[in-house]
């Protein structure tokens, strides 16, 4: 096949790339060296504001870190945005991003050598889910902080309805709809209980659909045998119903007319918003969000408290976005970037970011001993069993995901043809990866 001069170029700094990397990690020793970081520019995705600030607190106490400089980058765009600066030689030193976007990013990372960070260090430091940044010899990144999926709730309505604490299980929750809803007799909802069953004004349907998945023991994605990254729903089960269907079964009941748990539609608005309006008594999102909540509408009565699950659930699990440092191919100063991804995620330096983005920390150490303010409390105890999964670019993801919930609720489609249906098209989009 003919390559274009852009693919030739591409795969020759790639190259070049590859073998800098691997002399970068084979003579760094993790020497003092504190004046030869150098300057050091990270893309990332988190927002400028708060890295920007983490990054000045800890340059604080460490003046290695003041040739640091952060670049906001779209998610949407990172991918392609950082192919064409590796292929221009303006590639940056470190890509902060979460997982979400780990598999398209993968040939652009130059994977940490387990010779330099080895598998019981990795463990015995940060927490569970980032393992989900392994190489076949090493890591694609360093952690660094961690957003899971938490529970909002308007205490103002609860109360009002004679509930004294929010649900801990799905199923207690799903018993609170005929309490708390209220219908008009066309069927309009005027107050729901929580955003459920519909895909586009769900705020974070991708991440709420996926931790239900992930609850059920349904993977999502995994590799085979091969070593190959298939697509896995839970579409098929020995006996009973399968556990990917049971999961959009539930999901989508909350949108359905027909059912005692109806208490949302495609005709409200955002979840979010209608949170923040006070017609929700119950909202999931991430917990970076309180900051936004608590700013947005400083009257509003709301808390927080860890993301329901299953009632027969051995072990919990929550859905979240896991930040980590990567260094990407033809970055300039390597071996600075990864000293820098290495202090930043350092006790100390970790606490300090955590508190001035909103998230938690990835740090096992600094998780160990969570601060007095409860939301911030329950986002350390929820990152200790948030997980994630190998996907495909997040909008392809919602490609799919929201056709099969569209195709449910609209009746064009059954639970038992959606579900496989959108299982060959999530396989399809991650073999084209």
């Amino acid at each position: 096949m003919k390559m274009s001069l852009f693919q030739v170029i591409l795969i020759s700094v790639f190259g070049l790339g590859a073998l800098i990397g691997i002399f970068v990690f084979a003579t760094y020793t993790g020497g003092s060296g504190k004046n030869t970081v150098g300057p050091v520019v990270i893309w990332g995705t988190l927002p400028k504001a708060g890295m920007d600030s983490a990054l000045a607190l800890v340059a604080q106490t460490d003046t290695t870190l003041k040739s640091v400089s952060y670049v906001q980058k779209d998610p949407a765009t990172l991918v392609s945005d950082l192919a064409a600066a590796i292929a221009t030689g303006a590639a940056p030193d470190l890509i902060l991003s979460s997982q979400e976007s780990l598999y398209t990013l993968e040939k652009f990372i130059v994977p940490i050598p387990s010779g330099t960070l080895s598998a019981s260090t990795f463990t015995n430091t940060f927490m569970q889910g980032a393992g989900i940044f392994a190489a076949p010899s090493g890591y694609y990144g360093i952690p660094f902080l961690v957003d899971p999926l938490v529970l909002f709730y308007n205490r103002s309505i609860l109360s009002s309805t004679g509930i004294a604490k929010p649900p801990a299980t799905w199923e207690a929750l799903t018993g609170l709809v005929s309490q708390v809803a209220t219908l008009t007799p066309t069927q309009q909802v005027t107050r729901g209980l929580i955003a459920l069953g519909t895909y586009s004004n769900v705020h974070d349907a991708r991440g709420i659909l996926s931790s239900l998945f992930l609850q059920t023991g349904v993977p999502i994605s995994s590799y085979s045998g091969s070593s190959v990254l298939s697509a896995d729903l839970g579409a098929t089960a020995q006996n009973g119903t399968p556990p990917g269907q049971a999961v959009v079964g539930f999901y989508t009941q909350f949108a359905d007319p027909s059912k005692v748990s109806y208490t949302w539609n495609s005709s409200l608005p955002d979840s979010q918003q209608d949170f923040l309006a006070g017609n929700l008594a119950l909202y999931l999102g991430y917990a970076s969000e309180a900051r936004y909540l608590l700013s947005a509408n400083p009257n509003l009565n709301f808390s927080v408290a860890p993301l329901p699950q299953p009632a027969t659930a051995q072990t919990k699990n929550v859905y979240g976005l896991i930040y980590a440092f990567m260094i990407p191919r033809g970055a300039k100063n390597a071996a600075g970037a990864y000293q820098v991804a290495t202090l930043l995620s350092s006790p100390t330096e970790q606490a300090a970011a955590a508190s001035a983005t909103g998230l938690a920390p990835a740090n096992l150490n600094v998780l160990a001993a969570p601060p007095a303010d409860p939301t911030t409390a329950i986002t350390y105890a929820e990152t200790l069993y948030t997980n994630g999964w190998l996907s495909p670019a997040p909008a392809d993801t919602d490609t799919v995901f929201s056709g099969m919930i569209t195709d449910v609720i609209s009746g064009r489609s059954t639970l038992d043809i959606a579900l496989p249906s959108a299982e060959r098209s999530l396989d399809a989009l991650l073999q084209k990866q």
